[in-house]
């Protein structure tokens, strides 16, 4: 490879680099990776809520222990697991509904912080001439037209 060839490699690699590095470092790309951490932190929380708390209940409803509920299956397969598949339909429906809740609030404060920037937006401008200053201003210019004709 000659000399021109290596640095035209070198310059496409730091270009390439300089693009994920603006890339990685967008604030949404941080703040998505903080929600994923956050997420699979509360998904522990949830999962503990429906192992330790509503299989228990539900096993008293069943008169058994909810999580190993299971239906057999001839011939020795493995028996279908109902009690750990509803389990999981629970943490589903629980998650789903808290990101449902955050993402109403984010939009409710989104909107908030919308009006309020709309709001200091029209409380910048500057008031436009009124009505009669304006009249004021064609009135003077239509004498010093009349004045310049005459």
């Amino acid at each position: 490879m000659n000399k021109n060839g290596m640095q035209q490699g070198l310059e496409t690699s730091r270009k390439f680099l300089d693009e994920f590095k603006a890339f990685a470092l967008k604030g949404n790309v941080m703040d998505m990776a903080v929600g994923v951490i956050i997420g699979a932190s509360f998904q522990a929380i949830v999962s503990s809520l429906t192992g330790d708390i509503l299989n228990p209940l539900l096993g008293i409803a069943f008169s058994t222990d909810f999580s190993n509920v299971v239906i057999p299956l001839p011939n020795g397969a493995d028996p279908l697991r109902i009690g750990a598949f509803i389990s999981a339909v629970i943490n589903f429906v629980i998650m789903a509904f808290v990101l449902f809740c955050l993402v109403k609030f984010m939009g409710r404060l989104a909107r908030i912080g919308q009006r309020k920037k709309e709001a200091e937006k029209a409380a910048a401008k500057p008031a436009g001439p009124t009505q009669e200053e304006l009249l004021a201003q064609i009135l003077a210019e239509l004498k010093a037209q009349n004045g310049s004709d005459a």
